[in-house]
């Protein structure tokens, strides 16, 4: 009887044994935080258990931005955009106003090294000065997406990709109309520009294309170019010295709607009519610029696509997949009279 009892414990501690190392081969290795995070294990093969791909596809992205500011209507909508993207996207986004400060930019970057997020991007305040923090970033592994501003680092191996528009065509487009307005003129130009921040890349390029086409007709010449920060206060107060300083304008181009909308109210205190008196071109085309076009205030604009948000997640989800993704995403966009703005507006919503 005891040697029975002795053998029928002996078969079943052996049964348990078996049955605890399948347990064992399902549940463990790679395999059991997937399951942590919904991934399905359906049988306990080495194969199902050794595969990492569960883990990468089901983990919840963490992208870390910094934000150039809240200087104009523009990047109101930018930031919106990337905000809105991510919730839909599912992906947990650190944000981060840097309020038109590169040093503020550089802390941010810094501390999402520190919270080690998968994915860095920004808006560069200013194109020179990244290397440093880019290869911090660089040496943590985390992956950075330029968008909307480009940096001028020599070593394209600190970022993935920039996404955003091509500053130097949109000058080009405005000094394009430019040139086709005033072909037939016998007389002097006078043109004055409303510069963006000073170093940053959209003033450098948008400046740069639009003095590239001009030179075509020597009748049109700068007589006067400062910065205006890309906001409308500034924009007002610069033209406003424009006026004083010189009394045959002929022309504004503004590197962006906000800067042209102050310099209108500037325009109009001074008792001329914008858009006939002074023709005004500017850059961005957001609602309260196409306001102004439809009112004939602003002659013509070039439009600057804000809503990089669905662009910018692809891109992360690729990075973090790793997947290859071009060096350079350019976003589409168009130029606009002041009669296409009239038919546009109603659609417009940013």
């Amino acid at each position: 009887m005891k040697a029975t009892k002795k053998k029928g414990l002996a078969m079943l501690a052996s049964v348990m044994l078996l049955f605890s190392a399948a347990c064992g081969g399902n549940n463990g290795g790679t395999n059991t935080p997937a399951n942590n995070n919904g991934g399905a294990s359906t049988a306990p093969t080495t194969e199902t258990s050794a595969s990492p791909a569960p883990e990468q596809t089901d983990k919840q992205i963490t992208l870390g931005f910094s934000q150039v500011g809240a200087e104009s209507g523009w990047r109101t909508a930018n930031t919106q955009s990337i905000q809105d993207s991510a919730k839909e996207a599912g992906i947990e986004l650190k944000f981060s106003d840097a309020q038109q400060k590169q040093e503020n930019q550089i802390k941010a970057i810094r501390t999402f090294i520190q919270q080690k997020v998968d994915v860095i991007a920004f808006s560069p305040v200013v194109e020179s000065g990244w290397d440093t923090v880019l290869k911090e970033a660089k040496d943590a592994g985390i992956p950075v997406i330029l968008t909307d501003r480009a940096v001028d680092s020599s070593d394209t191996s600190l970022y993935e990709t920039f996404i955003g528009s091509d500053f130097v065509e949109e000058g080009r487009r405005a000094g394009t109309w430019l040139v086709e307005q005033y072909k037939d003129a016998s007389e002097d130009i006078n043109i004055v520009e409303l510069q963006g921040t000073t170093g940053s890349a959209p003033a450098n390029d948008r400046m740069a294309g639009f003095a590239e086409v001009i030179a075509s007709n020597p009748k049109l010449k700068i007589i006067a170019s400062q910065t205006g920060d890309f906001t409308r206060a500034k924009g007002k107060e610069v033209m406003q010295a424009f006026l004083k300083a010189h009394e045959d304008i002929d022309v504004l181009y503004a590197h962006n709607d906000d800067m042209a909308l102050g310099a209108i109210q500037a325009i109009e205190a001074a008792g001329l009519k914008p858009g006939v008196d002074i023709k005004i071109i500017s850059v961005d085309g957001v609602k309260d610029g196409f306001i102004a076009a439809s009112e004939g205030k602003i002659n013509f604009i070039v439009e600057c696509n804000p809503l990089l948000g669905p662009q910018l997640m692809q891109a992360v989800k690729d990075v973090v997949e790793g997947k290859e993704i071009p060096k350079r995403i350019v976003t589409e966009e168009g130029v606009f009279t002041s009669e296409d703005a009239k038919r546009e507006l109603p659609n417009r919503k940013y």
